[in-house]
């Protein structure tokens, strides 16, 4: 993973905020409602950025110390400045 790439999940995920698990998982329960393809008004395309997106996140809440900041993320991930992406190439 990249800054960038985790930048990109919490825009699909609309994050802003230091938020909990348990908000993350609302969050991802919500828009996958919205976007299922079997819904109506579903996306198929949309509704797999969200789940890679959560799969992201929620990886980096549980084992790195949340925040937003890339200062922050670097700080953490020293690795990812000069790796590909450590994320499955998500």
């Amino acid at each position: 993973m990249n800054y960038e790439k985790f930048e990109k999940a919490l825009e699909i995920l609309d994050i802003v905020t230091r938020i909990t698990q348990t908000e993350l998982k609302e969050k991802y329960l919500k828009l996958s409602k919205i976007y299922h393809p079997d819904m109506p008004d579903g996306d198929a395309i949309k509704f797999k950025e969200i789940n890679e997106a959560y799969k992201l996140i929620n990886a980096y809440m549980q084992n790195f110390r949340f925040s937003l900041d890339e200062e922050e993320f670097y700080a953490q991930n020293p690795f990812s400045r000069k790796s590909k992406d450590w994320f499955y190439n998500f």
